[in-house]
């Protein structure tokens, strides 16, 4: 069988669509040796650069030159998924087209599956006001409907993808994501230095590490930190790295002036964008990873941190208890006293982080991507069967 990939997210491999689609690759390479894959990407008129992992010759990657580069990135995308896809794909002889995105063609030239990691747009009201955003989601909400098949990463997103979209239960296979063997506890103390001093972190510190937007609650673990004791305050750092982008757009407020507000500047650390290599140190180097997310159709920060063997507080709603399981605190979002008292708690209790941590890295195990790739071959083996 020939499959189709749509590539686009390889030029954007700091998101977790990006991460998936890259180890997703990985997966296959290792575990599939009977099918041949085609990785479709767009050339746009802005470079973005490009994330390849290292395969093998079954893989081929053909871009193509986007036509509409002067009506913007927007419509340059739009452009991409319904029509460059198309014909790419059917210049290439696809079997079946895999969009590892929520976004697939209108046309149906060919069998084809989509992963849809979340649907944050069609159950968070913020996220669905502005009218080009509505209209792309009932675009690609239509074209989703049409699939052969819906790849869901999680339980809860199967769910909302049943009660949003109306899609039945049994056209969608749950494939959760998996964490890659470089995420580990990291022991070397000059290792884990290096990385303190190249962000200008303490050698104590609570972590969050993810996105800035409104679901990811960065507010509420600010102020849950300044409401913790002022002795732990003074012994802990708190490192909220990532990098802040989009500022000033209603979804994305800047968390810095509230940091100024509580006068916690010296003790709240701002990092940017975090390198590749870095990660796995810095969830090893936390002596708490916080992640009080409002919703997450999975939640790849936690999953590597879990790795690394840090013990996390992670949110009770959505995905998160999917991934997290007994190997972590789970606690209301909303409530910045609880996020507060579980920090602290963890804090003061090395025994529990000891132990946490030790269930944390035993239960990621669970996640592999030779799994992952494993039951996204099924899938396709059973949508091209039944074509």
């Amino acid at each position: 069988m020939r499959i189709g990939v749509n590539a686009l997210f390889l030029q954007k491999p700091a998101t977790g669509s990006g991460q998936h689609l890259y180890h997703l690759l990985e997966g296959l390479d290792a575990y599939d040796k009977r099918n041949a894959y085609v990785l479709l990407s767009p050339r746009f008129r802005r470079a973005y650069p490009v994330r390849f992992p290292n395969l093998s010759d079954r893989f081929r990657s053909v871009e193509v030159w986007t036509k509409m580069a002067r009506l913007g990135e927007n419509v340059e995308k739009l452009w991409w998924e319904q029509v460059g896809l198309v014909v790419a794909a059917r210049k290439e002889r696809v079997d079946l087209l895999h969009c590892p995105y929520f976004a697939a063609p209108i046309a149906r030239t060919y069998p084809t599956v989509v992963t849809i990691h979340d649907v944050i747009p069609l159950v968070l009201e913020e996220y669905r006001r502005r009218e080009t955003s509505r209209a792309y989601n009932e675009l690609v909400s239509f074209t989703s409907k049409r699939a052969d098949a819906i790849i869901a990463v999680s339980e809860c997103s199967r769910r909302d993808i049943v009660q949003t979209l109306g899609i039945p239960a049994n056209k969608i296979s749950v494939i959760g994501n998996a964490v890659h063997p470089g995420y580990y506890p990291i022991t070397d103390s000059w290792l884990l230095s290096a990385v303190r001093e190249r962000y200008n972190i303490g050698r104590k510190y609570i972590l969050y590490f993810g996105g800035f937007d409104l679901r990811k609650n960065v507010q509420r673990i600010i102020r849950a930190y300044a409401a913790l004791p002022a002795r732990l305050r003074a012994e802990y750092q708190l490192v909220i790295a990532g990098r802040l982008h989009m500022l000033g757009h209603p979804l994305y407020p800047d968390p810095r002036p509230l940091v100024r507000e509580l006068a916690l500047g010296e003790q709240i650390i701002f990092t940017g964008q975090i390198r590749e290599q870095d990660k796995a140190p810095l969830y090893s180097g936390a002596t708490v990873f916080v992640f009080p997310s409002l919703y997450e159709g999975f939640g790849m920060p936690v999953l590597e941190a879990m790795a690394c063997g840090a013990p996390v507080i992670a949110s009770r709603l959505s995905a998160l208890p999917e991934v997290v399981g007994d190997a972590g605190v789970l606690i209301d979002p909303y409530s910045e006293p609880a996020i507060t008292e579980a920090i602290g708690e963890l804090l003061s209790d090395q025994r529990q982080r000891a132990a946490l941590g030790s269930r944390a890295r035993e239960r990621s195990r669970n996640f592999s991507w030779r799994q992952v790739a494993e039951q996204t071959v099924q899938v396709y083996e059973r949508v091209k069967a039944a074509a």
